[in-house]
């Protein structure tokens, strides 16, 4: 009977750590894209314009014990838009990519409500394209690696954040052109996001 109790005790002991020490919540905002195109192969953009994107995920918090810090995970999908010049004809188009974000951020919190924190963001593109009817088949290569450096608050339940996300490699990318061959082109992701969280 005693090792009984003693089993349930350590058990629902462990089981309060656990939830102590443990957080997770879902998030989502807007995302400011300071993407750069840079063309490869030849001239074919003239410049390129920000527009704002948006993000929703999920993330989880670890306490790691003695130190003071913690262990932020996140899964959040991405759809970010740039307006680009296409050199061949001067018009306007957007090129568009979604993307699987993976940030790995080590934290502290600061007067109870306030977070720092830092870390690379692995990402994954899914998806990409212009608007453009003469720009087709267009690809993009897949893994990339950045930072991601930030700041917020938490009041309750609820909070806000704001990162700044810098690209440490480029995203290499292919079309196809209607009047003519496959063009390499490069984009760096570099952005400003705010997002809004909710602890579960």
């Amino acid at each position: 009977m005693k090792k009984l109790l003693l089993i349930l005790f350590v058990t629902f002991s462990l089981s309060q750590i656990t939830t102590a020490q443990m957080a997770f919540g879902v998030k989502a905002g807007v995302n400011y894209n300071s993407n750069s195109i840079g063309e490869v192969s030849s001239d074919v953009f003239k410049g390129a314009e920000s527009k704002t994107g948006y993000h929703a995920g999920v993330w989880v918090r670890f306490k790691i014990p003695a130190i003071g810090l913690y262990f932020r995970p996140e899964l959040v999908y991405t759809n970010l838009e740039n307006e680009v010049i296409y050199g061949f004809s001067d018009e306007t188009t957007s090129y568009t990519f979604q993307k699987i974000d993976i940030p790995l951020l080590i934290g502290k919190k600061i007067f109870g409500v306030g977070n720092v924190y830092g870390g690379p963001s692995f990402q994954y593109i899914l998806n990409s394209d212009f608007s453009f009817n003469d720009i087709t088949d267009v690809k993009s290569n897949g893994f990339t690696l950045g930072l991601q450096l930030g700041g917020g608050i938490e009041l309750g339940k609820f909070g806000i954040d704001v990162r700044w996300e810098r690209a440490f490699s480029g995203v290499e990318s292919t079309f196809i052109r209607a009047t003519g061959g496959p063009v390499n082109f490069d984009t760096r992701v570099n952005q400003i996001i705010l997002g809004l969280s909710y602890k579960l």
